[in-house]
């Protein structure tokens, strides 16, 4: 029964013209699905850079700080009668 439903429909121009159309189609809206998605991934992955340079901007500013900072009480003296700190 089926297999003669089958064959009647490949046997039909007609048959073989939606199939062939609707497999496009199909394919089509696959590689769009797939295309998104990859956009999707790539937007994440931009923010996760942003955050993560964000992060190391300031952690750069903190070493600097620190390396700026006066060694001892002696050093800490000096800048403040100085007027540098």
């Amino acid at each position: 029964m089926i297999g003669g439903l089958l064959a009647t429909l490949a046997g039909s121009a007609l048959a073989r013209a939606t199939l062939r159309y609707g497999a496009i189609a199909i394919t089509v809206a696959l590689f769009l699905f797939a295309l998104r998605r990859s956009g999707e991934r790539a937007g994440r992955l931009a923010e996760r850079l942003k955050t993560t340079e964000k992060a190391n901007d300031v952690q750069r500013q903190m070493l600097e700080a620190a390396a700026r900072r006066p060694r001892d009480r002696d050093e800490l003296a000096e800048r403040l009668r100085d007027g540098e700190f």
